[in-house]
């Protein structure tokens, strides 16, 4: 029961909203049945539902993840993360703050270019950089559209950190380009700190 309601948290989270039926075929079982868990993850306030017309025709209910159910995904120590970047920025002003960036990049930069050795292929080095991505608890993936990619974050571990100080953010970015190398381009296109549900890159080969 427990695993199945799991499984159920991630899909919302990774792919947003959804209809019982839809997530019952995700799971290989009835929209019947992933509604007795979606009602129990209703009952602890981890789900909330709301209809939403769709063409003609009768409204459809979907299901998404409430504060407290997005809250089951850690941000990495958010209280603590955030208390400290203020004593630092308090103690050492910006400058102290940007240093500390700089050497968390300078040891991703290493972690990275370990991860990215001896692929040649932009498509080798996207899917390599989802999979480290995803091993740090980004719930990185890769998705095609058309000659693109689209590297998709659809959790921070570090957003506490990032919501009080976006120099982690434009770091990481950054550390992308210079991963992916100058045959390719990146740009953000769904950010979680501006109201976006996730952190999306689109990727393409440069001109």
């Amino acid at each position: 029961m427990h695993e199945t309601a799991d499984r159920i948290l991630n899909l919302l989270k990774r792919h947003g909203a959804r209809t019982a039926d839809q997530l019952g075929a995700a799971l290989s079982m009835t929209g019947m049945g992933a509604r007795r868990h979606l009602d129990m993850l209703l009952r602890e306030g981890l789900v909330e539902k709301y209809d939403l017309v769709e063409g003609v025709g009768r409204p459809k209910k979907f299901w998404k993840l409430t504060d407290k159910g997005h809250a089951r995904f850690p941000d990495a120590h958010a209280e603590l993360t955030t208390k400290m970047i203020g004593d630092i920025r308090r103690l050492f002003g910006e400058e102290g703050l940007g240093r500390l960036i700089a050497e968390r990049e300078r040891d991703m930069r290493l972690t990275y270019e370990r991860a990215l050795q001896g692929r040649a292929q932009l498509s080798e080095r996207v899917e390599a950089l989802a999979a480290i991505r995803a091993a740090e608890g980004y719930m990185a993936r890769v998705e095609r559209d058309g000659a693109d990619f689209l590297l998709i974050e659809d959790h921070c571990p570090i957003c506490a950190a990032a919501t009080v100080c976006q120099g982690f953010c434009r770091s990481e970015l950054a550390m992308f380009r210079m991963m992916l190398g100058e045959g390719a381009c990146i740009e953000r296109e769904e950010y979680l700190l501006e109201g976006g549900r996730r952190c999306t890159y689109r990727i393409r080969k440069a001109e």
